[in-house]
């Protein structure tokens, strides 16, 4: 093929993925709605026309770009929807399961078109189009097997194989396609096509300019200079006039222009959450849970940029709702509840350009004890802290990193950064996030977000020689403070504002830079900006104030893609770049700028000669062995190893040790008997336990759960990160 000829096939493999993707969600939502037991026979037919037609619509798509692989599962999905639609075959849950899969898989071989599917591939779309047609002719054995359900093949992506699939990527270089209507697309060409009066306009102006400047040249010999000097004044007047005119109707088209570019990037909710009840479904069934997902006003538009941003949290959000709310349904009907609970999500337009996301569940509620005593067991909070705050304000504790009130940490749930990434995202975005419960009847998480990114107005600071911007909306009062109202108390500097005592920090200390030029000086005053963020307040003192800007925020790409208290840049009238600071990092990073200030300088130090933790890594595999050992011991642990469970306790009898990483299967004592061991025992009771093993059934995880381990990992999933962060929680 031609070069010209590989371009076009590549441009239509882009096209194909980007349908193709479409189309596998539309029939997973479609075959997600025929599940529902409550269904009309009309809404039904309906439906399953729809899917129908997206099957046979991508049997057509992927003979155009010769994948055979769909090609030959889509014609099988064919012929199980026309026969369904005739009722001729049985629908059952197996059916649905089946089917699910094999839209998985055509997903799955979709997102690799272009790089060629292998025969492994090309074998593991024949079993899932034999499993079809096993099915349509009443075979017993007609799903595909566990084992090959779970096997990554060549050609397709391994993560495709999960059980939570993600939402679709659109293809492409440059990040991504976005649909334009042709409605936004002809307003849009109309707002290009009057810029050409700007440009005009400014040649005018620039030819205006070089007018006055030759005849000024031309003039000065042979005039007097009075004269020179008027006409030149007069031309410059007009000049002025003109210029002031232009620049009034320049800047109304660039305004008309961003909103309209702002409309043409707007994406309903549709665009990442119609793939939520899929990914429900298959936590759910995982969990033997029965869970239901309904979607309010996903028609509402948002910037792509925040829809994009959002897509990880929703998946968060849908995970704990899943796993922490919903109960089993036996446990739902002992407490007079139906077998299947329901998650409930509500957009609905706001006031002021916002967004409001209500997501409900209908589960066993948080459990504020349980909060109360993770974050004293992990330092968020200290005891007398705990012991004064009621239910209702322990609740939003839920949002701080490491708290959970999982009794186990899994690969889906239980490390306590669901919640905690969710509320950050949410807050780098410019929105709010709040949560309240009701035990025994659920949970409900509101948020708030903008319609969109593009401009935000700002107030100028400097601070050690450098400039900066602080959100406005952050920005709660900017003031002059004498010297002599600061006062200390415990050690910290404070300042009375509104007849309450706020911590005192500068700028400059909490971004760790040095104090630079235009530092406190001689002045009698303190320059003094006080932000507010999630309910607290804290004064910064700054070198300088400025005015306030509207500016237009670019975020970082990569590597930077987040950088400490630093939310983005922009670009001020004078081409200086500034950085935009992230008001909930700089409270974050202000709390421990503070105290340190009321620590012992003599004291400084200490932390590094500190003993080091010590783990007991337990595994009869001496490669899995080496290897958990070598991974603790660059994270600056202290490690001592044991081949099985007889040999762990007899260590643990004499040995001091803060936390035991043990292995499952293992000869003599395997990981379940250790860890009920190490439970019994009095003295090593409170002992940290976490389970790596290869065992990933639902029932091994019951088996943890009972025997007492704190964090169960699996094997295939394993990441040293990940086991970095559980054994730092615990340890």
């Amino acid at each position: 093929m031609t070069a010209g000829g590989d371009d076009f096939r590549k441009k239509l493999l882009e096209m194909f993925r980007v349908e193709a993707g479409e189309h596998a969600a539309a029939i997973s939502s479609g075959l997600i709605e025929l599940e529902k037991a409550e269904l009309t026979e009309e809404a039904r037919g309906k439906i399953l026309e729809t899917v129908y037609r997206d099957a046979h619509s991508l049997k057509g798509a992927a003979r155009a770009v010769d994948i055979g692989a769909i090609e030959s599962i889509c014609q099988r999905l064919e012929t199980v929807f026309a026969a369904w639609k005739r009722g001729e075959i049985d629908v059952s849950g197996r059916l649905f399961d089946l089917l699910h899969r094999s839209v998985d898989a055509v997903d799955g071989f979709a997102r690799s078109a272009g790089s060629g599917i292998s025969g492994s591939g090309s074998h593991r779309a024949a079993e899932i189009a034999r499993s079809l047609e096993d099915f349509m002719l009443g075979r017993a054995d007609s799903s595909p097997s566990e084992n090959q359900e779970n096997t990554p093949e060549e050609g397709i992506a391994p993560e495709d194989y999960r059980s939570v699939r993600p939402a679709p990527e659109p293809p492409g270089p440059e990040g991504g396609t976005v649909r334009v209507s042709s409605a936004k697309m002809d307003s849009l060409l109309i707002r290009a096509e009057e810029l050409l009066f700007v440009k005009n306009a400014f040649r005018h102006l620039c030819a205006g300019i070089g007018e006055a400047g030759a005849a000024l040249r031309g003039r000065g010999k042979e005039e007097r200079p009075e004269e020179v000097v008027n006409t030149l004044r007069h031309r410059l007047d007009s000049l002025g006039k003109q210029a002031r005119s232009d620049a009034w109707i320049a800047g109304g088209m660039a305004d008309a222009l961003l909103d309209d570019m702002k409309k043409a990037v707007m994406l309903p909710f549709s665009h990442i959450l119609e793939i939520l009840p899929k990914i429900a479904r298959d936590l759910s069934r995982e969990q033997a849970k029965e869970v239901g997902v309904t979607i309010d006003g996903k028609e509402i538009e948002i910037d792509k940029r925040i829809l994009e941003e959002m897509k990880d949290p929703f998946v968060h959000i849908l995970r704990n709702c899943v796993d922490h709310g919903i109960e089993t349904p036996p446990e739902r009907e002992k407490a007079g509840k139906p077998r299947a609970g329901k998650i409930e999500i509500s957009i609905s337009q706001r006031s002021g350009n916002r967004v409001g996301i209500s997501i409900s569940d209908d589960g066993r509620g948080i459990d504020a004890a349980k909060v109360r005593a993770t974050a004293v067991k992990t330092g968020i909070l200290s005891p007398g802290e705990a012991a004064i705050l009621t239910d209702e304000e322990t609740i939003p504790v839920v949002f701080r990193s490491g708290v959970s009130t999982s009794p186990i940490i899994t690969e889906i749930s239980g490390r306590g950064l669901g919640l905690a990434i969710v509320r950050e995202k949410v807050e780098a975005l410019g929105g709010t996030a709040s949560i309240d419960s009701s035990p025994g009847k659920g949970s409900t998480l509101r948020i708030l977000l903008p319609v969109t990114l593009a401009t935000f107005r700002g107030i100028l600071v400097h601070a050690g020689g450098h400039a900066f911007l602080l959100p406005i909306m952050k920005v709660e009062r900017a003031l002059r403070v004498k010297r002599e109202e600061i006062r200390t108390a415990e050690n910290r500097e404070t300042v009375t504002y509104d007849r309450e005592a706020l911590s005192l920090v500068r700028l400059r200390d909490v971004l760790e830079l040095p104090q630079g030029r235009g530092g406190d000086g001689a002045s009698p005053f303190t320059k003094v900006v006080i932000l507010s963020h999630g309910g607290n307040r804290i004064a910064f003192a700054v070198d300088e104030i400025g005015g306030e800007q509207e500016v237009l925020l670019k975020g970082f790409g990569k590597p930077l893609l987040r950088v400490r208290n630093v939310a983005g840049a922009t670009i001020l009238g004078g081409g200086n770049v500034v950085p935009v600071l992230h008001v909930a990092d700089l409270m974050k990073s202000a709390t421990r700028v503070a105290g340190r200030a009321g620590e012992s300088l003599a004291g400084s130090g200490e932390g590094e000669t500190a003993e080091r933790k010590a783990i007991l890594v337990v595994e009869d595999s001496i490669t899995s062995r080496t290897l958990l050992k070598n991974i603790l011991e660059a994270a600056q642990y202290r490690v001592t190893t044991a081949v099985d469970g007889v040999e762990a306790m007899t260590q643990l009898k004499t040995e001091s040790v803060d936390l035991v990483v043990s292995d499952v299967e293992m000869p003599r004592m395997d990981g379940f008997a250790l860890t009920a061991k190490i439970r019994e025992d009095r003295k090593l009771s409170n002992l940290p336990v976490v389970l790596v093993t290869a065992l990933e059934s639902r029932e091994d995880r019951e088996r943890g759960i009972d025997a007492g381990a704190n964090a169960y990992i699996v094997k295939s999933s394993f990441d040293q990160s990940n086991l970095l962060g559980v054994i730092r929680r615990l340890a």
